[in-house]
């Protein structure tokens, strides 16, 4: 047993993680007799100040076996340090004669009396930190009260649960399995058949208004642009597809996302300008969670609940074989934060993956509460396929129906827009990305594949990033032909529901939230006849209609006319790069999506001949020539998707993935996590936002101690599983 936790100290001395279940040859005291220095810690990975100090603590690089184990004992006392200066279960400072009893253990970890106090009186016996087995353990009177100032950890109105509340034991030692954990339910409270038990709002009314920001530029929050494909074309000539690029972008954020957290004695409109968000997380928790993979998650649940503001509401969906809601939405205060923290560190895994019931208690919460923030989201996370709803039995497995994991109310609406998007996140090579893929598309929002486990928190830093930043909602574009002699052709705006009049004069895109400096493009098709005698022809207009999230005011802003030069001999034709460049993104999108279909069909040869097709193409367009950063990104990001299509077999582990994520992200123009795309040096980063981005550097800020330097988490697959295919 001994030398597999060396193994585990070296993997932690490099930043790695590792998971060494209990084998038939380990002895049944091996782990609780080791020293505190050679056990792993979850809670360790939970805090953001013990992933700082291991960064800080050790060299930048991988170092041989024996340096590997003086540098883990040097991050293990960094780490036993930190510990002993904040606790791990509620994640605050402790003070000697702070006003806080301080619990210290037989280990030498300290927490909280009061918190340690309420975690061992049911049953857990065990060092949250290192995972010791402690024989004496702290008693508390069930008369006393919390310290003033501090949070109970089982507040009222946040019942106990099956999935917070639980002892891991071992059972006695039969001689066929030993390494079986059965988990215990100490206390199962029954969930409220309706969830109006959100906690309240508390902003400032605002009064709502219609405006049309048309004349005043200071009220703009979206920024109009258009550009024909060519500025003048012969009288003589007609066009039956001419194309015009309508370019959206959103105002920028008014403040950083969490000024509100540092500014508490400010009055509540200057605490928080952006507007607040309500997240509902759902969490897969089966039993393939257990180990790194669940370690991880609590980490990146860490990241985002430090981040989300006093105003922004939050609820945590776990599910396995069933689902169980861990605490209502609540607001992320300081106290807020401390219980949210200390519930997600309690996850434990076990049991199957049943997303649509995970799904159905997320839906809920948000159907059912009584006050609404402008901003509704809902992170999807799993790591495996649904084994009760897709591929359970009575289950067509050939042709599985994923709307079945959608519950209906959170199916898209071409009248309403998405109102309440499901950001999916694929978790390791096992998941099912047809169905996570799905699902985003049905409830209008993306799907990212966290195929290097250790960025999955960069991956939660970047969506939310762009959650804490709408600064648009209901946004609908609607183009009306300026001159009765034109017709509309098809709208080209990707997974946007979209339609044109059956007389073919207006059309309409639903758009619906933009994050702040946001961008989105479209291509307009125009049919346009010859003139016998106009030297101008004004083609259309651009209306965008929309509200602001904090006013709830609606506005009005409309472009220009979009006009062409009719002259009666034209020089050579320009082609607009802005038009050729969305042309060349429309196209790769598409070849993306044929060759998808094509693979699936069992044709990789097939569909590694489409993308070669595309690029050669592309390489050909007037924006490639003129070195168009779009254009190459484009062209990196096929050359990635062809060569994982090698095999069926990097097909099935990452191809498949790989490519839904990029469909998502260019169907939406919004940024999505796929392959090394949260990486600073990454080409495929197109639309992250200055949000976003920001979001991202905090991420990493946080898990290397400094954003600049190098990262030291190595991708999973380096502990021995299938290398990366290149």
């Amino acid at each position: 047993m001994g030398s597999k936790w060396r193994k585990a100290k070296l993997a932690l001395g490099l930043n790695l993680c590792a998971y060494l279940p209990r084998t038939l040859d380990d002895d049944d005291d091996g782990y609780s007799s080791l020293p505190s220095t050679e056990r792993l810690s979850d809670a360790a990975l939970l805090s953001p100040l013990s992933s700082v100090n291991m960064a800080a603590s050790g060299p930048m690089t991988p170092l041989p076996s024996a340096n590997g184990l003086r540098l883990s004992k040097s991050l293990s006392r960094s780490a036993s340090k930190s510990s002993k200066q904040t606790c791990s279960i509620c994640l605050t400072k402790m003070k000697q004669g702070g006003g806080h009893a301080i619990f210290t253990a037989e280990c030498s970890h300290s927490f909280h009396f009061h918190c340690i106090a309420s975690n061992v009186k049911h049953g857990n016996q065990i060092c949250p930190v290192c995972r010791a087995k402690w024989k004496e353990i702290p008693m508390q009177s069930p008369s006393l009260d919390p310290p003033l100032g501090r949070a109970a950890v089982n507040p009222v109105g946040w019942p106990q649960n099956d999935a917070l509340m639980t002892v891991v034991r071992r059972l006695p030692p039969p001689r066929r399995d030993l390494s079986r954990r059965h988990v215990v339910p100490l206390f199962q409270a029954p969930e409220p058949g309706v969830f109006n038990d959100d906690e309240s709002l508390d902003h400032l009314p605002v009064v709502a208004e219609s405006t049309n920001a048309s004349d005043n530029s200071s009220l703009r929050t979206i920024e109009i642009k258009t550009y024909p494909e060519v500025l003048e074309a012969p009288r003589s000539r007609s066009y039956d597809n001419f194309t015009i690029l309508v370019h959206l972008k959103a105002a920028a954020t008014v403040a950083n996302q969490s000024s509100s957290r540092n500014h508490a004695s400010l009055p509540q409109l200057y605490q928080n300008p952006r507007a607040p968000v309500d997240l509902v997380t759902v969490l897969d928790i089966s039993g393939s969670m257990a180990g790194t993979k669940l370690a991880l998650l609590k980490r990146a649940m860490g990241f985002v609940i430090q981040n989300l503001g006093s105003n922004d509401r939050l609820s945590v969906i776990a599910f396995s074989s069933t689902a169980r809601r861990l605490f209502p939405l609540r607001r992320m205060s300081d106290v807020g934060r401390q219980q949210a923290l200390h519930a997600v560190n309690s996850l434990v895994a076990n049991g199957g993956t049943n997303i649509a019931e995970g799904l159905k208690k997320g839906a809920k919460v948000m159907e059912d509460r009584r006050e609404n923030n402008p901003v509704a989201s809902i992170i999807l996370l799993s790591d495996g396929q649904d084994t009760y709803t897709v591929t359970g039995a009575g289950a067509n497995k050939s042709q599985p129906n994923y709307q079945l994991l959608v519950p209906l109310s959170m199916h898209g609406s071409d009248n309403t827009g998405f109102q309440i998007p499901v950001h999916a996140f694929g978790f390791g090579a096992d998941h099912d990305a047809s169905s996570m893929h799905s699902i985003s598309e049905i409830s209008g929002g993306t799907f990212s594949f966290i195929e290097t486990e250790a960025v999955l928190q960069d991956a939660f830093a970047q969506c939310i990033g762009g959650l804490l930043s709408v600064v648009v909602q209901e946004l609908q574009v609607g183009v009306e032909c300026m001159n009765p002699s034109l017709c509309l052709g098809p709208l080209k705006a990707g997974s946007y529901p979209s339609r044109v009049a059956a007389d073919g004069k207006t059309g309409v895109i639903e758009v619906g939230d933009l994050y702040a400096d946001e961008e989105r493009d479209f291509l307009v098709s125009v049919k346009v006849p010859a003139e016998s005698s106009e030297c101008e022809t004004s083609l259309l207009k651009v209306k965008c209609v929309y509200r602001d999230p904090l006013t709830k005011e609606m506005t009005t802003l409309e472009s220009d006319d979009v006009r062409i030069q009719r002259p009666e001999v034209a020089g050579q034709e320009v082609v607009s790069i802005e038009v050729d460049r969305q042309r060349n993104r429309f196209q790769a999108a598409e070849a993306m999506a044929e060759a998808r279909t094509t693979a699936e069909l069992g044709d990789l040869p097939g569909a590694v001949l489409i993308l070669e097709n595309c690029r050669r193409v592309l390489s050909e367009s007037v924006s490639a020539k003129s070195h168009d950063r779009l254009c190459i990104v484009l062209d990196a990001e096929l050359k990635e998707m062809q060569e994982r299509m090698a095999s069926r077999h990097v097909y099935e582990a990452s191809g498949r993935a790989y490519i839904l994520s990029g469909l998502s992200s260019h169907s939406w123009q919004r940024a999505t996590a796929r392959g090394d795309s949260t990486d600073g040096s990454s080409l495929v980063q197109a639309y992250q936002t200055p949000s976003m981005v920001e979001m991202l550097t905090r991420s990493q800020a946080m898990l290397l101690g400094s954003p600049s330097t190098q990262r030291l988490v190595q991708p999973v697959w380096s502990l021995g599983s299938q290398p990366k295919p290149r």
